[in-house]
């Protein structure tokens, strides 16, 4: 079940294009995807990510049971430190990816995607020790992201959070528009940016509050998914997923396999490192702007290798490019490869992303 976003109404009164998923409405676009990608890139893009989950893990017990079920180093977490980890599963397996904030000492708060929250609420809470405190902070929890290189100057004017002293993957509290809030730098566009947690009963007037700056637009889907992926960046449902592992994603530097931790689903993966991977996510970049989508075959002189995971035209290459998993020995920068559904037939050339600096 997904969590409502307050701003229903107004995404409808900017013209946005919604979709739905359940009870839960978020836009595609508003004005278009090339437009709102190019803005963000150049100026600032808001985005109404209030359908996040957020989780709270607090007690003496907690800073243990986090560091036991995520995969990231959590040890050596500074007060006002997050940073972005996996939940495995016994196989080694993703079950979701997140975001883990350190609070205080012994408070943690856990930002999950949408459709994997409730399972992860379950997942957790059969895992945590019964002195830790587990609360569910979602339906009252907003969250607005502002993303590109002008989101500095289009947010300080409004907190009395020193930005210039948020590092990345760090975050501050502190007073936005007169009201409590966090601000953290975490992003997934490339660009600099902030994601604003605070309130859902303010949601709307912090939106209107930012999108009075003639800088500053207000981005759907659509670019949301352009945007991350010529970053490279994983989507959970898309490039992982509960079938692969982080090794199989060529996400290992965010699994923490020193021997002085442990974690759920680390003996699988010492297993898989052992055995060898099979398949490895890699990127690609297509010949021309027609673009593959998921699932289409990746094929390699002639024969099936592989399967797209995420494709998109990429509004700053004007070309396609795209995630898939491909046979390991061929995930290779410069392998020529084909991409076909039996109809449509794309070729492109394995590229390590980031498809594009910012």
């Amino acid at each position: 079940m997904f969590k409502n976003t307050p701003l229903h109404e107004e995404h409808l009164q900017l013209g946005a294009h919604m979709a739905p998923f359940a009870d839960w409405n978020m836009p595609i676009l508003y004005t278009g995807i090339i437009e709102e990608h190019l803005h963000t890139r150049q100026k600032a893009g808001l985005f109404d990510i209030c359908h996040m989950g957020e989780f709270i893990l607090q007690g003496k017990t907690a800073a243990a049971d986090i560091a036991f079920m995520l995969t990231c180093q959590t040890d050596n977490m500074e007060i006002g430190r997050c940073k972005y980890g996996f939940l495995l599963n016994d196989d080694g397996k993703i079950i979701d990816d997140l975001i883990v904030f350190k609070i205080t000492q012994d408070e943690f708060m856990l930002v999950v995607n949408a459709g994997c929250a409730e399972k992860d609420k379950s997942w957790i809470k059969s895992h945590i020790s019964g002195r830790t405190f587990f609360e569910d902070i979602s339906e009252k929890t907003a969250k607005l992201d502002l993303q590109g290189p002008l989101s500095t100057q289009i947010l300080s004017p409004l907190t009395n959070i020193p930005l210039d002293k948020i590092k990345k993957y760090h975050f501050l509290k502190g007073d936005v528009c007169g009201i409590d809030a966090l601000i953290s730098r975490t992003g997934y566009t490339g660009e600099l940016g902030y994601e604003l947690y605070f309130p859902q009963k303010e949601a709307v007037m912090l939106w209107r509050q930012l999108l009075k700056n003639s800088n500053v637009k207000p981005i759907g889907l659509g670019a949301r998914d352009t945007l991350r992926l010529e970053m490279g960046y994983s989507l959970y449902g898309h490039d992982i997923d509960d079938l692969h592992t982080p090794f199989e994603a060529g996400l290992e530097k965010f699994v923490y396999m020193d021997a002085s931790k442990d974690f759920i689903g680390k003996k699988a993966l010492i297993r898989q490192s052992s055995e060898g991977i099979k398949t490895m996510l890699a990127g690609f970049v297509c010949e021309g702007r027609r673009s593959p989508r998921q699932n289409f075959e990746v094929l390699y002189e002639n024969k099936k290798a592989g399967i797209v995971t995420s494709a998109s035209f990429s509004p700053c290459l004007k070309k396609a490019i795209g995630l898939c998993y491909i046979n390991n020995g061929l995930a290779k920068e410069g392998s020529k490869i084909t991409l076909t559904d039996g109809k449509i037939t794309v070729d492109a050339v394995i590229t390590a992303p980031p498809f594009v600096r910012s």
